[in-house]
């Protein structure tokens, strides 16, 4: 698909925006151009004043569905990229800009909450609705999102459900694509298409499917209608287990999952990772965690199930009160975001994360096969301070491991992706494929795990294809994001620099 620069120079793409949005609605300077450049995986080199382009020519911020639609129609005809985001936690240069002056087509000045439907128990808001405000709204109302994840006071809608978000709750109230009961969106053309709202149909393919995870390769998602559960705080349940090796406590998560237990909180930490979160009680142990929630009986049954399964395992069991704690403090939001920047300014050591899934079966190998090749073949291992693992999301039929590794930085900060952050990330997700499991479980492909997309996909590969084909002919979503750019691309040293 075509990715090449428009024939507008960076002036006319600003002053066609200008005319479509008005001039409080489009930003050109320099400073907002270079930070729209990059996401969270670019984040060392960004924290250190580094953006080596290529630049977008203009943020706009339509206000509505039309404009959207009347930007895209612009881009569209004259071959302008387009890099859609709400929120900005991508950490997967999802949002990276790739060709020279694209616009980058911030909706999150679309952010009302448009209806609450308790009785149908449904809620209908913008794509630049964050989570955190909504979730706000419905608990005094009794009412829950049930999605959490960490980055809950910044997300948005539009960017929750583009990259297939999920939660940390997820075991119990599923991801997004589980949430999402329709959507409206606006495709390449300016075309405005709606997903109506209904329980479930069998009228042909679920075409929510073609929206939800989309990345902003094919459509950008303006408007999402979301279940909403009741909120029932009062029956929380908090446990936590200390145990001996790793495998034992995600055979707990498998047992309790497998035989019908939806805790919402259901994770296992190897003792490296345990040692980040729960140092104060951990021991050099393995930790489980594991939250019971809902109606009364139902949480009460799902405890005593947790009990009965941890009482046929050796186990130490951690108070109560700890995991409540560490419970309340799952989230981070732009002050924590803006302590780890400075952190990173003044010294240099840095942590990141790749996720992915595998069957059951396949856990506990894949868990010791990274740790291993890490271990042995990555060359800057001796700058290791930590490299460990958690599950965090189950399912009847395996679960995901996330795994985190931290390093000190000894050489140039324009080459610590090359040299740590992307060997690394090639390890992980070589040896989930190698096993059968996936490349990546929730923070979406990116443009930086596109070199495993046609792996990943295997003979289904061609039904992505011909979707962007036909959805965006021109190739001005999102250039290089899901789908590698013909000429190689960022990502095309992802699987070189290993």
């Amino acid at each position: 698909m075509p990715a090449s620069r428009s024939p507008l120079s960076r002036d006319e793409i600003a002053a066609a925006l200008t005319g479509l949005l008005g001039a409080d609605a489009v930003d050109t300077s320099d400073a907002a151009l270079r930070e729209a450049s990059v996401d969270r995986f670019k984040k060392y080199t960004a924290a250190h004043g580094i953006f080596d382009g290529p630049f977008p020519s203009a943020i706009a911020y339509p206000e509505s569905t039309q404009q959207v639609s009347e930007v895209l129609r612009f881009a569209n005809e004259n071959l302008v990229a387009v890099v859609p985001r709400t929120g900005r936690t991508a950490t997967e240069g999802g949002l990276e800009t790739v060709v020279a002056d694209s616009i980058v087509l911030d909706c999150s000045r679309i952010d009302s909450i448009i209806s609450i439907d308790a009785e149908n128990m449904m809620v209908t808001v913008g794509c630049g609705v964050p989570l955190q405000r909504l979730e706000d709204e419905l608990r005094p109302l009794g009412l829950t999102t049930g999605h959490s994840p960490q980055s809950k006071p910044l997300a948005q809608y539009g960017g929750l459900t583009a990259t297939r978000s999920i939660g940390q709750f997820s075991t119990l109230y599923g991801g997004i694509e589980d949430m999402v009961v329709g959507l409206e969106a606006v495709l390449a053309d300016g075309t405005i298409t709606r997903i109506k709202n209904v329980p479930r149909r069998a009228a042909g393919p679920d075409i929510r499917h073609l929206v939800i995870g989309n990345e902003g390769a094919l459509c950008i998602i303006t408007e999402v209608t979301i279940k909403v559960f009741r909120f029932q705080p009062e029956n929380y349940r908090f446990f936590g287990f200390l145990v001996d090796d790793f495998a034992t406590g995600v055979d707990a998560l498998r047992e309790l999952v497998t035989a019908g237990y939806r805790p919402s909180v259901a994770r296992v930490y190897s003792p490296e990772d345990a040692g980040q979160h729960f140092s104060h009680f951990s021991d050099g142990k393995n930790v489980v965690v594991l939250v019971a929630e809902g109606p009364r009986r139902i949480a009460d049954a799902t405890a005593d199930a947790i009990l009965e399964t941890f009482a046929e395992r050796p186990h130490v069991r951690v108070d109560d009160e700890l995991i409540e704690q560490w419970f309340n403090r799952l989230n981070w939001g732009q002050d924590a975001i803006d302590r780890e920047r400075a952190d990173m300014i003044e010294r240099p050591h840095l942590g990141y994360t790749t996720e992915v899934s595998v069957d059951w079966s396949r856990v506990d190998e894949l868990y010791h096969a990274v740790m291993d090749r890490v271990r042995s073949e990555f060359p800057r291992a001796e700058d290791l301070t930590m490299l460990g693992a958690h599950s965090s999301h189950s399912y009847q039929t395996g679960t995901n491991l996330y795994f985190v590794y931290d390093y000190w930085i000894r050489v140039d900060p324009r080459d610590e992706i090359t040299e740590y952050h992307k060997p690394l990330n090639a390890i992980i997700v070589e040896e989930a494929l190698r096993l059968g499991g996936s490349m990546v479980h929730h923070h979406g492909i990116g443009k930086y795990r596109t070199d495993w997309t046609l792996e990943e996909h295997g003979s289904a590969y061609p039904l992505l294809e011909r979707l962007k084909t036909a959805l965006d002919p021109n190739g001005i979503m999102n250039p290089g994001t899901i789908f590698p750019l013909e000429d190689g691309g960022p990502a095309a040293a992802v699987r070189t620099s290993a």
